[in-house]
């Protein structure tokens, strides 16, 4: 038999199909499915930041770890969507991946370049220490985690069940607030850092996935910004300041206001100004095809299948 006869490959591949599937149970309310998922996802979480803290300095293990955490993330959630709500996970669906991780990453990758630039131009970045690849590979991998679960739990957990509940504006609105006070329990955080991630990450990630559908477009936005952060430049992203050091360790000076202070780059007003330009074009996107919702578009139990 092939090893992709497995039963255990087949389970997988079934969690992914996008194949129509007759129900065999009743779909619980919003609210409970929205408790239920985000519990599961916290748990999730804490395995995640497990296996980051095994795998340390070492990019082997962190590259391994990192694609392992967010296979699992992946798995986790196909399986809650197909048990609890009784359809296809068409938000992860595979042919959609590759195109939307791509375009994601590289769009990421250079709203931080463009937000750098402006803050390398009105402040200073100098570095210390010479040039780690290892180090670049070792965030590589804490990322790639990183970006999966906390994009399922934000945009495909709490903005998707909220909106339902109460439509695409106040979904935008709090899983924006909620995914930036996430950010308060790190070492360096700072209450206006929080609030200028929910402006300018939760809004904008909300925003890929409203005009998207795909959660495959805000996991390579998250993904390209935080690996050109710390990854390649090294600087200290959201206040955490245990991240292992990138390609380079950069330290930047000058007004906080302009670098972000102990916080990072994220609390500057150069970023909040750059993602504001994508947030403001994939809204714009979401309303020419439709796809900003009503509570009363989405139904009275806020179950239609939105695309």
């Amino acid at each position: 038999m092939s090893p992709w006869d497995a039963p255990s490959v087949q389970w997988l591949k079934r969690q992914f199909s996008q194949s129509p599937f007759e129900p065999t149970r009743r779909v619980w309310p919003t609210g409970i499915r929205l408790a239920v998922m985000v519990v599961l996802f916290v748990l999730v979480t804490g395995l995640a930041a497990g296996m980051r803290s095994m795998a340390g300095d070492n990019p082997v293990l962190s590259l391994v770890f990192g694609a392992a955490a967010a296979m699992i993330a992946l798995t986790v959630y196909a399986a809650a969507v197909r048990f609890l709500e009784q359809r296809p996970v068409f938000e992860l669906e595979t042919v959609a991946a590759g195109p939307n991780l791509g375009r994601g990453t590289l769009v990421g990758f250079g709203l931080f370049v463009a937000t750098f630039a402006l803050i390398a131009l009105f402040g200073e970045y100098g570095t210390k220490g010479g040039v780690s690849v290892a180090g670049a590979f070792t965030v590589l991998g804490m990322m790639v985690g990183t970006a999966v679960v906390e994009e399922i739990l934000f945009r495909g957990i709490v903005f998707r069940l909220v909106e339902q509940l109460i439509g695409t504006r106040g979904a935008l609105a709090i899983s924006g607030v909620l995914f930036g006070a996430l950010h308060l329990v790190n070492s360096g955080a700072t209450v206006w850092g929080a609030l200028a991630i929910a402006i300018e990450a939760g809004l904008m990630l909300g925003a890929a996935y409203a005009a998207s559908r795909t959660l495959w477009l805000p996991i390579g936005l998250h993904l390209g910004w935080n690996f050109a952060l710390s990854g390649i430049f090294g600087v200290t992203v959201s206040g955490n300041e245990d991240m292992p050091a990138g390609l380079l360790h950069g330290v930047l000076s000058g007004p906080t206001a302009v670098t972000g202070g102990a916080f990072g780059p994220e609390a500057s007003i150069f970023a909040i100004l750059v993602c504001t330009v994508p947030t403001v074009i994939l809204l714009r996107s979401a309303k020419r095809l439709g796809r900003l919702y009503t509570r009363r578009q989405l139904g009275s139990e806020g179950t239609r299948a939105v695309s």
